[in-house]
């Protein structure tokens, strides 16, 4: 079976998410995407994350009705600082027949020098590095830390990056739209309309529970 990952804080989820989710579906042939909101992301700050819960509860409602979408609690179930590399080992020892597709964007991935363990990424799953068309330079070895260059190759003719032991970096363009949580957030703080943006049902979600009102969370 051939599973997407897509983890993120979802603060709240929106129409980009699942646009893009559903292009990386498609593009690689999954057999589904599973969303994992995190409890405490690593490299954001805690300010303006709203509790988890609401948070998890939103992806179940934008996800409703799409069969080749899940959410996954492993993240919250665990608790504390929410490592990739962490949920990735879990996942593979949960479903060892399964291949692994790590959907990030591309600003993440040219930070991924930062994250834990990262080196060890590129030996659980392949990576699948999304931007909005066209990418702003050739998916070559430039864009990978220093430390792991050498063990990659770039085969041109796939524009893709192949580590020695298999595992690839993908890159795909998706749709360029123009949605952040972060917008979202700030819109809501000045009770002006989400609608489009999110999902109805995540919409009438955060209205019921007065997410985000009356002040600007931080990213």
């Amino acid at each position: 079976m051939r599973i997407g990952i897509l983890g993120g804080t979802f603060n709240p989820i929106h129409i980009a998410h699942l646009r893009s989710a559903e292009e990386v579906l498609a593009a690689q042939q999954l057999d589904r995407v599973l969303f994992i909101p995190s409890a405490t992301p690593p490299h954001k700050p805690a300010g303006g994350l709203v509790p988890a819960r609401h948070r998890l509860a939103m992806v179940k409602l934008a996800i409703a009705g799409n069969r080749r979408f899940a959410v996954s609690t492993i993240e919250t179930d665990r608790g504390g600082r929410s490592y990739s590399v962490d949920t990735l080992r879990a996942l593979r020892t949960r479903m060892p027949h399964a291949r692994f597709f790590f959907i990030l964007g591309l600003d993440a991935f040219r930070e991924i020098g930062t994250w834990k363990d990262f080196r060890n990424l590129f030996l659980l799953c392949d990576l699948v590095v999304t931007s909005r068309p066209p990418f702003t330079q050739p998916p070559t070895r430039t864009l990978l830390p220093v430390a792991v260059r050498a063990e990659f190759c770039y085969r041109p003719k796939q524009k893709i990056l192949e580590h020695h032991k298999g595992n690839r970096i993908i890159f795909q363009s998706v749709s360029a739209l123009d949605i952040s949580a972060t917008s979202i957030r700030a819109l809501r703080s000045r009770d002006q309309s989400i609608r489009y943006l999110v999902p109805e049902l995540v919409e009438r979600y955060i209205k019921r529970h007065r997410l985000y009102a009356g002040r600007v969370a931080s990213r």
